[in-house]
């Protein structure tokens, strides 16, 4: 668990570690593989919600830019 030391701050670098259990379900082939590229790449975080969790902002390989969140147990500090 991140202490408030440890835990990324919106505008930083950070790395999703693995794609959280049913995240992909339903989604299209294309979105599944544009997600499960960027794990372990490093990777914005945009903010926290209301609900605490980390929305990430990543481009594609085609520059289309993309938001998931993730619960902060998903992500670590890029550096």
């Amino acid at each position: 668990m991140y202490t408030s030391r440890m835990k990324p701050k919106p505008g930083e670098l950070v790395v999703l570690i693995e794609v959280p259990r049913g995240m992909l379900d339903d989604l299209p082939p294309e979105d599944q593989e544009v997600i499960t590229d960027v794990v372990g790449k490093p990777i914005l975080l945009n903010e926290y919600d209301d609900a605490g969790r980390a929305e990430l902002e990543f481009k594609d390989r085609d520059g289309q830019i993309h938001f998931i969140f993730v619960a902060p147990e998903f992500i670590r500090p890029a550096y």
